[in-house]
């Protein structure tokens, strides 16, 4: 078993978590994340991203390595709310957030890993292939950061973003494509006491197109999404306006188009039906992957695992990450655990014991 320094490693990870970054404003931890890199020796471009996506930076380091190969990692820095203030806790071999706010394992844990394995790999003097980090911003409700990522310093052609839960030796191969509708269906106002019949209410036209939609689960690989419905002014007034926020996600690129089209068609039918307008916007927040079972990069993966006495095993995911953009910008990448649990929630702990697992991978996959 390869020595991690595990004090050095969870004081590291809690004062990375104490830093606030909340998605938009990654400014210091970016910074942070920036200066202790270079002290590694890596050397650290600092990538602009357009003022809307964060105050901050994408981070872009290297460290050459004389072993053959090079692979690129990749953490996003920011985290969800309520991230303001976070002051862990450590009890049982349990990291955990005071309750009153998310903890920032995801994807704190990731980074964590990755340095403390640097640390130890320059410590006992050993060679590595050669590392490319990507740090980004904003990945939490969008993968902006990644989405923004300047690709023209990366030359690996292989990654690995550690973004997910679950027993260490997960490794996340496949993950669905989304794409989000916005409709505002404009009906008529009318009073609702006095003369309703001359109105067009705009949430029972929402309602009749809702309840045409083929939604939630539609195959193993196709789900769909009434996320949000906002509108009326007050009981007295037929309503005049609504909007709708929906998603679709799929696996596969054609399914997706289908069932958005699907999505979108009800919508226009059932507003020319009862005389409302409806305008729709839709856009692609990104595109799916599937990466085979018997991959090189994915075996390369399983056997380092496996030299840890870690029986790794391939899963797809109903959720998008960074991989998701950095597989489609051309690097086959996959996703792994940190063994971060609970996240989004305050209630959110990783245990010690998988941090220290996780960092051992990251070493012994550089090194071997």
């Amino acid at each position: 078993m390869t020595h991690i320094n595990q004090e050095r490693l969870v004081k590291h990870f809690c004062q990375l978590v104490r830093i606030d970054s909340e998605s938009k404003n990654e400014k210091q931890i970016a910074e942070t994340l920036a200066e202790q890199l270079g002290e590694l020796g890596f050397t650290v471009h600092k990538l602009p991203v357009p003022e809307h996506i964060s105050n901050g930076f994408n981070v872009y380091a290297r460290l050459d390595g004389k072993k053959d190969g090079s692979i690129l990692m990749s953490c996003h820095m920011d985290t969800v709310t309520p991230g303001i203030g976070i002051e862990p806790l450590i009890e049982d071999g349990i990291i955990r957030s005071k309750g009153h706010t998310i903890l920032g394992g995801d994807d704190k844990s990731g980074i964590a890993a990755i340095m403390e394995a640097v640390r130890c790999i320059q410590a006992e003097n050993r060679e590595h292939k050669t590392l490319e980090l990507a740090f980004t911003v904003y990945e939490e409700g969008g993968l902006f950061g990644s989405q923004y990522f300047d690709m023209s310093h990366v030359t690996s052609t292989e990654a690995i973003v550690l973004d997910t839960g679950g027993p260490i030796g997960t490794i996340v191969t496949a993950a669905p494509g989304q794409q989000k509708i916005m409709a505002k269906i404009k009906g008529r106002p009318a009073h609702a006491g006095l003369a309703p019949e001359e109105g067009i209410s705009a949430i029972m036209v929402a309602a009749d197109a809702i309840n045409q939609m083929k939604l939630l689960r539609i195959d193993e690989e196709t789900t769909a999404n009434i996320g949000m419905v906002n509108g009326g002014q007050a009981t007295n007034i037929v309503m005049p306006e609504l909007k709708i926020v929906a998603e679709a996600r799929s696996l596969n690129g054609d399914k997706l188009d289908a069932q958005v089209n699907h999505m979108i068609s009800t919508l226009e039918s059932v507003c020319k039906k009862h005389g409302a307008e409806v305008e729709i916007e839709s856009s692609r927040a990104y595109d799916a992957f599937v990466i085979e079972e018997n991959h090189p990069h994915v075996n390369a993966i399983k056997a380092a695992f496996s030299e840890l006495g870690i029986d790794a095993f391939t899963k797809g995911t109903g959720g998008g990450s960074d991989a998701n953009n950095f597989n489609k910008k051309g690097l086959t990448t996959v996703n792994l655990s940190t063994g971060m649990a609970k996240v989004h929630t305050t209630e959110e702990f990783i245990a010690v014991s998988d941090m220290v697992k996780i960092t051992e991978f990251v070493k012994h996959f550089l090194v071997s």
